[in-house]
């Protein structure tokens, strides 16, 4: 199933579990995980078969659920992705917000029950969007289930490694993103003791998230005495796989091998040729927690934040350059040779080249040169003659009329040349078309000709397209009906993407539907200005800009703004 690699939460993949620092998870609280190496085999042939395997004494029944089920009168299971021991994962939809999310279930008897609602609960509290992240945690009808974002657009590092490692700035930006993003999770008191290739994963837009978070663990009654070391050498083990697409054990694991037997821990770069020698350090840092030993006796990075801070002190990887393909040499044809229908020369041999044709020097050529000179000297004649005359009549007209053609000129290109008109805005008010709304108080410091200032949206965890409500907006007052051609508006948060559509409207009142109202222009940017233009002037007293879309930008104290898909008006120019 496509969707199953670019977006479930797949916490059925137990393949390459390898003790790394954290043996306390190998007793649990159903004895699920007793043997870490033969769970590894049969946790992947129940998962291909799509059931929990024979189930032990004391297990829990997982509920008997179908397609179609729907909880809380909201959430439609659609398809199962996981299912074992005593608990299942759905692909669903909300029925309410109309987008597709992920679903874990198990019984409310079940031992992990309430372990699985505590993580859950503590991980939505996060609010990282660098996390995948937990929308719902609840118990009912002898159910416990927790519901999560699915991201189609994202895919899962198991995937990229298929064709090949990665490209060193891609395995760079991975590490380096996920080191920061596991440092603020454990700063809250958050491990995830599941971090594997199957559940880091790489959006469209080039961001790394992680799912999981405490749940996938808590799921499976994984815990460890020591939290921090043990989400470490995953990471390690993450850049590794990434830099060298082998994973750092003796066992094969998540579709790529492993190391040779009895070589024990070697270094990526002698491994395979070419490996960044920086990044090769740092994977070795990250796993001397195992018995590695790091490269240069650097001291060993035991914490996220100490391998963030690692990673900080190594210079900076840059994206490559992109490739420029030179266009191919033109090729004449053999026609164009003149050998079309002759012999085709011996290979290496050395062609003559043709000798140019003869000028004319027959009794015909001769005449036709002079023929061509007359005419030419004759078209020089008539042509001086002609200009001579016209700069003649021009004299004249001047000495009659004056400036007064130079005059008409002027207003012939004045018409053509119309200069733009800044349109002064008397006032403005925030349109609510649903829901909330967002900083009503701000919207006068979008016109204060100050772009320290500005009016903000609230931050959203769902985007770039705002789906909770149709979008967000100011309606303008221009003081009275003007003829307007084109808003110019100053932004804050650059990112993918930022859509502004253009209305004309007949008050400021967020009464009147968007549906009535006059499209003038729509525009999409990546940055911070944006103009939109309308395709002909429009003559109204109230314009309304609407936001459809906004880019992700992290937390920014400054201005007391969360972390989220947002956007923040700074200035708005009206011009007729």
């Amino acid at each position: 199933m496509a969707e199953r690699s670019t977006a479930a939460v797949d916490v059925a993949d137990n393949s390459g579990d390898k003790p790394l620092t954290a043996k306390a998870d190998q007793s649990t609280a159903d004895g699920v995980a007793q043997n870490r190496e033969r769970d590894t085999e049969s946790s992947a042939s129940e998962e291909a078969q799509g059931s929990g395997g024979t189930e032990g004494p004391g297990r829990t029944t997982p509920p008997e659920l179908h397609s179609g089920h729907k909880l809380a009168r909201r959430y439609r299971l659609e398809e199962c992705v996981t299912r074992l021991d005593g608990f299942s994962s759905w692909r669903a939809v909300d029925e309410k917000l109309r987008r597709a999310v992920g679903v874990h279930l198990l019984p409310a008897d079940h031992p992990r029950a309430r372990s699985v609602l505590a993580a859950a609960r503590s991980s939505a509290l996060l609010g990282d969007p660098r996390f995948v992240q937990v929308l719902d945690a609840v118990e009912e009808n002898d159910l416990v289930y927790v519901v999560h974002e699915w991201l189609p657009d994202a895919t899962e590092l198991t995937a990229l490694l298929v064709s090949g490692p990665l490209e060193v700035h891609d395995a760079y930006q991975m590490v380096t993103q996920v080191s920061q993003a596991m440092t603020a999770a454990h700063r809250e008191g958050l491990a995830h003791l599941r971090l594997t290739p199957g559940a880091v994963l790489r959006t469209s837009s080039g961001q790394w998230r992680i799912r999981g978070l405490a749940v996938n663990a808590a799921l499976r009654g994984i815990s460890s005495d020591t939290p921090q070391r043990t989400d470490t050498e995953a990471i390690g083990a993450l850049l590794y796989a990434a830099l060298t697409q082998r994973w750092p054990y003796e066992n094969d694991a998540y579709g790529l091998s492993g190391l040779p037997k009895g070589v024990g821990l070697i270094a990526p770069d002698q491994v395979r040729a070419g490996v960044h020698r920086g990044l090769s350090e740092l994977a070795m840092r990250a796993l001397v927690n195992d018995g590695a030993t790091a490269s240069r006796q650097e001291p060993p990075c035991t914490t996220p934040e100490e391998l963030g801070r690692a990673i900080s002190e190594m210079p900076r990887i840059r994206p490559p350059e992109p490739a420029f393909t030179a266009p191919p040499e033109y090729q004449r044809t053999t026609y164009q040779q003149g050998t079309y229908g002759r012999q085709a020369p011996r290979p290496g041999a050395t062609q003559p080249l043709p000798a140019p044709p003869p000028p004319l020097q027959s009794r015909t050529g001769r005449a036709l040169k002079w023929a061509v000179s007359a005419l030419l000297i004759a078209a020089l004649g008539l042509g001086s003659w002609q200009l001579a005359d016209a700069l003649m009549d021009r004299s004249d007209k001047n000495d009659d009329t004056g400036n007064t053609q130079t005059t008409d000129g002027n207003d012939k290109n004045g018409d053509k040349t119309k200069p733009v008109k800044p349109i002064t805005i008397q006032g403005a008010q925030e349109y609510v078309a649903e829901g909330d709304a967002q900083h009503p108080g701000d919207v006068n410091k979008t016109y204060d000709d100050s772009t320290s200032t500005g009016w903000r949206t609230n931050s959203y965890k769902d985007g770039p397209k705002i789906l909770i409500k149709p979008g967000v907006g100011i309606v303008y007052d221009l003081g009275s009906a003007q003829e307007v051609s084109a808003a110019t508006l100053s932004l804050r948060y650059v990112g993918d993407h930022t859509t502004i559509g253009l209305y004309a409207t007949d008050s400021l009142s967020s009464s009147t539907p968007l549906s009535s109202m006059k499209e003038l222009g729509t525009v999409t940017t990546s940055g911070t200005s944006a103009k939109v233009t309308a395709g002909k002037p429009v003559k109204t007293r109230y314009v309304l800009v609407w936001l459809t879309a906004m880019p992700l930008s992290g937390a920014d104290s400054a201005n007391y703004s969360d972390a989220g898909y947002k956007q923040a008006i700074t200035n708005v120019k009206f011009t007729g």
